[in-house]
């Protein structure tokens, strides 16, 4: 993800668009299925990337699906076309937000969750835009709604973001705090953040001011993880760090 940065022109909302989402990959657990996490690839990347890496860690009991964005013009990059969860014009603290590509996502991401298990608990993670996707669902189940006012009705269990950043930062608490109900999912919801403080792509600074907000919007329930000297990558031990987490957040039957 390149730092670039290109404004589009404002006529790409003129009409409703459709989005033509890539192939999932599904990681099967290998002992008792006790949960199921969407994860959600960064931008340019696919499902399949993700779901060799995931494949690999001692968490037996999930369920991975590893949905692939659909390709589409990134202004941010050119216009030119790649996977993405969303467009982005420019990444810094005071960029637009595309709420008709974000709601898309994840009513994509909602109606994979909508049809797992009763007694399975569920949750979503991702890295870098993926992540960014993460943060925005958990926001739209403490809402209780999409942003274009649509239910959003899966009880969310875990959030986990690596090197990502929260969209619509600004106005998450506004929309929190004036709602009990709201208010009440925020508190309840398990969030791990993890950043690396020599991110070139996603500098460290949004992914701090992200938990802030999360925070002071309400999200309790949230720990964020700095490394230091790590760029926008992932690296061995945070993942063992979010396997434990997930274990203990999930209460999942152990690492074997």
């Amino acid at each position: 993800m390149s730092n670039s940065n290109n404004n589009m022109g404002s006529g790409s909302r003129t009409a409703r668009r459709i989005f033509e989402f890539g192939r999932t990959h599904v990681v099967r657990p290998k002992g008792k299925h006790q949960a199921t996490i969407i994860w959600l690839h960064g931008l340019g990347d696919n499902g399949s990337t993700w779901s060799q890496l995931l494949e690999s860690l001692p968490l037996p009991n999930i369920k991975w699906i590893c949905p692939t964005a659909p390709t589409r013009p990134v202004a941010l990059l050119g216009g030119f076309p790649y996977s993405a969860w969303f467009d982005v014009r420019e990444l810094s603290a005071d960029g637009p937000d595309d709420w008709e590509g974000l709601d898309a996502s994840a009513a994509h991401v909602a109606n994979f969750l909508s049809t797992e298990p009763s007694d399975v608990k569920v949750g979503i993670g991702g890295f870098s835009m993926g992540a960014a996707m993460a943060l925005y669902s958990a926001t739209a189940f403490a809402l209780g709604r999409y942003g274009n006012g649509n239910p959003y009705n899966i009880n969310l269990r875990a959030i986990v973001g690596l090197s990502g950043w929260l969209p619509g930062w600004r106005c998450v608490r506004n929309k929190i705090e004036v709602s009990h109900e709201a208010a009440r999912r925020a508190a309840s919801l398990p969030i791990m953040l993890c950043h690396g403080t020599c991110d070139d792509v996603v500098p460290y600074k949004y992914g701090e001011m992200s938990a802030h907000s999360l925070s002071v919007a309400g999200f309790q329930n949230l720990i964020f993880k700095i490394y230091e000297g790590i760029g926008h990558y992932t690296v061995p031990k945070e993942m063992n760090e979010v396997c434990n987490w997930l274990t203990a957040r999930l209460g999942l039957e152990g690492s074997r």
